[in-house]
């Protein structure tokens, strides 16, 4: 089949796919259920539209056209069935589009948009291009397929699954596995991981999870165990490990203190290699990872959220006018890709601000920074629920700091182009 018809063979699937949910209300689509005894097939998931303009600094080596645009249109169709009380399956498939104004590459905007990337911690990745041109590519990928157990004793999870484990908003020490960029807007649901997950209930407050994720081979997997469990408004929990080649122990907390929120990570990476920043205690094996955060909801108007958190990554560039340099390195654009890293600096600070106007309208602002060169990023964003199962959203990114020279960053911010993003999502 040539490529002009694998596009219109893959658009008219969408079209029709849509078509048929657009004209159902919100919520999920009950395909099939058994009228006597269990059994119920569900679909779930949505369809985007979006579009970013962005505006780069002046610098023809990284931004050979300053002003650039981009679309997409993405699909995600989920089906989830309930076979038993103890035992369900899910499925989810995307589908996405992603047309650039220029041959040259697409329009920035920090860290807006997910890399297009294939997944890591995967047998396979389950990720292929259907058209792959200078200006459109369509890609199609297999982002969940799991089943679940639910003895009286815990749960089993086997499958293509998401697994989130940090308490950050913005920032995470834990969160190995996709985790969202803190400035990332075109990304609902975690990129599924193939594992296995077998939880065990050690009391009502306690419990006690080995966690199995492949890669490809033996040094792209992880394995670890997790002991979590409840003191009145108090969640702990302690990880230890392995992820790819690092050797991992981390603690996750948090509580509500008065009318807050509070919460906490840490964690200590053995790593192959020595970091050339050096890392705890003058052994440059063993990097640091936290993140210290809070928030609380003020009684004004609707109720004004803030939330407050610092991040350190012991994986990032103490020096970020070596940025360019180090980040040539085969090995730190690994770990950029894989997830280890957040942030390319070693520090981070980050506020985000949110009001709900109206029943339908709610705006916010997210604003991070390197406390070290001075760069951040400020994000506005309005959200408005149209209808049941509709939203607009508009988001913007307003970067400051030193701009790069002759092709090299001199700050983390600071070379990111200024954006406007725009989206509109259906939901079914």
């Amino acid at each position: 089949m040539s490529s002009r018809n694998r596009i219109r063979t893959a658009v008219g699937a969408l079209l029709a796919a849509l078509a048929v949910l657009c004209a159902r209300r919100a919520g999920a689509v009950d395909l099939w259920s058994a009228d006597q005894g269990p059994g119920r097939l569900v679909l779930q998931g949505g369809a985007k539209w979006s579009g970013l303009a962005a505006y780069a600094p002046e610098d023809r080596e990284l931004y050979p056209q300053r002003l650039s645009g981009l679309g997409l249109f993405r699909l995600r169709l989920g089906l989830q069935y309930a076979a038993s009380e103890m035992l369900d399956a899910e499925v989810a498939y995307e589908q996405s589009l992603r047309w650039t104004s220029h041959d040259s590459g697409a329009a920035g905007g920090g860290m807006a948009l997910p890399a297009q990337a294939e997944p890591p911690y995967r047998i396979r990745p389950g990720y292929d291009d259907i058209l792959d041109r200078d200006r459109v590519t369509v890609h199609h990928e297999l982002d969940r397929a799991l089943f679940a157990l639910h003895p009286t004793w815990g749960e089993v999870v086997v499958g293509r699954q998401a697994v989130g484990l940090g308490r950050g908003v913005l920032f995470s020490a834990v969160d190995m596995f996709a985790p969202f960029s803190p400035l990332e807007v075109d990304r609902e649901w975690r990129r599924g991981v193939d594992a296995v997950r077998t939880e065990v209930r050690l009391s009502p407050t306690s419990s006690a999870t080995a966690f199995a994720v492949f890669g490809e081979d033996w040094e792209r997997s992880a394995a670890f165990v997790r002991l979590r469990g409840y003191v009145g408004t108090m969640d702990a929990a302690l990880l230890a490990g392995k992820r790819a080649e690092d050797e991992f122990a981390a603690l996750v907390v948090s509580s509500a203190v008065a009318d807050a929120e509070v919460h906490a990570e840490l964690a200590a990476f053995r790593v192959p290699d020595p970091h050339p920043d050096g890392g705890v205690l003058s052994n440059d094996r063993v990097l640091a990872k936290g993140v210290l955060g809070a928030s609380y909801t003020f009684d004004v108007g609707r109720g004004l959220t803030v939330l407050g958190e610092v991040h350190h990554s012991g994986f990032g560039v103490a020096d970020t006018d070596e940025l360019s340099r180090r980040f040539a390195a085969p090995a730190l654009q690994e770990r950029l890709l894989r997830g280890d890293m957040q942030i390319i600096g070693r520090w981070a600070l980050g506020l985000q601000v949110s009001y709900p106007v109206s029943d339908v309208v709610s705006v916010s602002c997210s604003l991070v920074e390197n406390p070290s060169d001075g760069s951040g990023m400020a994000s506005p964003s309005v959200e408005w629920f149209a209808t049941e199962n509709t939203t607009v959203s508009v988001t913007g990114f307003l970067p400051w700091g030193r701009g790069p020279e002759d092709g090299e960053l001199r700050s983390e911010y600071g070379g990111s182009p200024h954006s406007l993003f725009a989206q509109v999502a259906l939901y079914f």
